[in-house]
């Protein structure tokens, strides 16, 4: 059994509030989010959210700090960082995203314009901006 399922359980039987742990969680810049929505659909736990017209982090439990939803930021607003935050509950992220409506935004990669439908795209950054690439450009990118 995994140890954010152990604490988890152990949280419900004493009905404490969440432990915190150092681990990489999703950081929104306020200033630099234009509200454009583009990172909610890949935020595949439901951790972010539009609040007031902006994109925000509405509950830390819910964010892995896996970062799919920096590639689509075209502001730079997302980042991750390392810090103390409640432990990642995947029994709660699975319990909000059964209640999500599906909204599919397709991505595509920066290189050949592919998208996600006849190519694997993988998350990169390049000269300060968050971009997807497919894994037939990734060589080029590696090996120039």
């Amino acid at each position: 059994m995994n140890d954010n399922l152990i604490m988890m359980m152990n949280r419900e039987r004493t009905n404490q509030p969440p432990a915190t742990v150092r681990r990489q969680i999703v950081r929104i810049d306020e200033e630099l989010c234009n509200g454009c929505g583009a990172c909610v659909t890949p935020c595949a736990e439901g951790a972010i959210e539009m609040v007031d017209g902006k994109a925000r982090v509405v509950r830390e439990e819910l964010c892995d700090g896996a970062g799919f939803c920096i590639g689509v930021c075209p502001t730079g607003a997302l980042s991750i960082e390392a810090r103390e935050a409640p432990a990642f509950d995947e029994h709660a992220a699975e319990e909000q995203m059964a209640q999500r409506s599906e909204i599919y935004l397709e991505q595509t990669c920066h290189v050949c314009g592919a998208g996600e439908d006849s190519r694997v795209l993988l998350p990169c950054r390049k000269a300060g901006e968050s971009l997807w690439v497919c894994t037939r450009c990734l060589p080029q990118l590696i090996h120039g």
